[in-house]
């Protein structure tokens, strides 16, 4: 990589790390810095690549600051120490790289895209993962060169205290590739669950389907949204209503989730109009100050 494009409070040079320890994070959001740190956290050396050099920066920051609250739960980690193993810029390393993750938004071709250019970079050694909550892993890997190499690595929000990692089997996906992504999620602290490549896999098809019957509930007045959500987190022990957690995740991406599995699976998943229309007035959840309930206070 050039080290101009780095950003310029990180080191401008690849510390000496044992072959297989070099993980490249695509995307530098909320899921990919947090994908990021986490890595961070457990001695891994991470390039996070953005697309752009404006987004740098705050990519950086994000990765910073998420390093920054694992550290006030775990004494012995060094956030300055634990930095120098991390870069961030808009080209992939030219050294030994052993696992690539992608973290960018929703979109079937924008991820079928990543890889493809991903594959030009890489040997055909290096497994390709994908932290898509529902699109198909074998149609992640078109188009990719060996595409056995590709398996699905769903995290959750946010990455560092959240305990679960779908890991997901695409039709080509070969074994040593779920065990390489089964091995990461473990080295992570995390529990791996392995699941067939199936629209939604297990976690967002059974999320989505609550979520949507919870928008309805709403939506005919049988309770308020706080209601709701104290049934399952009270009544069932969910950490979070289902209301909440949409607005966590962000009612726009929730939608665009609903709209694929009601096209793959059938009308039980159409999101109801209140969705919708919350969506199209720009109320997203928690990143926009308001969804189903108040962020802004």
């Amino acid at each position: 990589m050039t080290d101009s494009l780095y950003h310029d409070r990180s080191p401008t040079h690849l510390i000496d790390t044992p072959p297989g320890e070099h993980v490249v994070v695509i995307g530098g959001g909320t899921m990919g810095a947090g994908i990021a740190a986490s890595l961070l956290g457990v001695q891994a050396r991470v390039s996070l690549i953005e697309s752009s050099p404006e987004f740098v920066d705050g990519a950086f920051e994000r990765v910073s600051d998420s390093l920054t609250r694992m550290a006030r739960r775990d004494d012995l980690l060094d956030v300055p120490a634990t930095l120098q193993r991390f870069h961030v810029g808009i080209d992939h390393p030219i050294d030994e790289v052993a696992l690539v993750i992608e973290a960018v938004p929703e979109e079937l071709a924008l991820k079928q895209d990543i890889f493809r250019s991903a594959a030009t970079h890489y040997d055909n050694s290096v497994v390709f993962a994908s932290n898509t909550s529902s699109l198909s892993i074998t149609s992640i890997a078109d188009g990719v060169p060996h595409p056995q190499r590709v398996v699905g690595m769903h995290f959750f929000n946010p990455v560092p205290v959240s305990s679960l990692v779908e890991v997901v089997v695409g039709t080509h996906t070969a074994p040593a590739t779920t065990d390489l992504a089964v091995a990461w999620t473990e080295r992570l602290a995390k529990t791996p669950i392995v699941v067939k490549d199936s629209p939604g896999f297990a976690s967002s098809r059974l999320g989505v389907a609550l979520g949507m019957e919870a928008i309805r509930m709403l939506q005919e007045g049988v309770a308020s949204a706080e209601d709701i959500d104290a049934a399952m987190e009270l009544g069932y022990r969910h950490p979070m209503g289902p209301l909440r957690l949409t607005d966590l995740i962000g009612l726009d991406v929730r939608l665009a989730i609903a709209e694929h599995l009601s096209a793959e699976l059938g009308d039980r998943f159409d999101p109801p109009q209140l969705l919708r229309d919350l969506v199209a007035k720009g109320d997203l959840g928690k990143k926009s100050g308001r969804g189903f309930h108040d962020w802004s206070v």
